[in-house]
């Protein structure tokens, strides 16, 4: 499932001096193929913030029916830096990623995308590691200026950077605070606001989010949902 390498053993300086080299093989276009199955992607720390614990869960879609979910626990060696999220949870995430039986056509990242300092968040980084188109949906701001959208589901406003649009705010219910959306990787930013809403119920994350959320933090699915589930520990 992997699509590039590289060393996780790294300063901060050099995480960041590789964001910039990497955020170039970011494709901020793209036409999805069929989608059949849509992935969410958390994690959660144990032990004091010294083990990550990394979820994976893969809905049907559009039926948003979980259908499978791997759980991955490995050592937190990079520190918590703002901006560098991805050098500390990836490890994890990529080895619960390697233990689905279903392989998902399309990830929603609980994170950013391009809608970071560097333009190569945990959602982008995740997508050109793992060749998956993929999407950030973060439930707060990174960087970026943008007015209000309307207090209605599927509202949205560009959030923008010197100019540049990096990202959406979406209200994706009614009168609660908004998702910030971006692209991670083959996925444009109209399609990307387009499956965030397709992924969303009744609820103000989407059900990608809620199921990986709740398997990175240690609860378990219910049992007559899906089958083929495991957790990797």
């Amino acid at each position: 499932m992997r699509k590039l390498r590289h060393s996780w053993n790294l300063t901060p300086g050099a995480a960041i001096r590789l964001q910039h080299r990497l955020r170039s093989r970011v494709v901020r276009l793209g036409r999805l193929r069929e989608v059949r199955h849509v992935a969410g992607t958390d994690v959660g720390f144990e032990r004091g913030g010294r083990i990550a614990r990394a979820a994976v869960a893969v809905l049907s879609f559009p039926e948003l029916k979980l259908v499978d979910y791997a759980i991955a626990r490995l050592p937190a060696r990079f520190p918590y830096v703002p901006g560098l999220l991805s050098f500390r949870e990836m490890p994890a995430l990529l080895r619960a990623l390697d233990h689905l039986r279903v392989r998902p056509d399309l990830l929603l990242c609980d994170g950013q995308g391009v809608a970071h300092p560097r333009r190569f968040g945990i959602a982008s980084h995740l997508g050109v590691f793992c060749g998956i188109p993929s999407i950030g949906v973060a439930k707060s701001r990174l960087i970026g200026e943008h007015g209000q959208p309307l207090q209605r589901r599927g509202a949205w406003v560009p959030l923008e950077d010197n100019g540049e649009t990096i990202g959406a705010v979406l209200r994706t219910k009614a009168n609660t605070q908004p998702v910030y959306v971006s692209t991670g990787h083959r996925v444009s930013l109209p399609i990307a606001v387009r499956y965030v809403m397709a992924c969303t119920t009744k609820f103000r994350l989407p059900e990608t989010t809620r199921w990986a959320h709740r398997l990175a933090s240690g609860r378990e699915p219910f049992r007559d949902e899906g089958g083929g589930m495991r957790d990797e520990g």
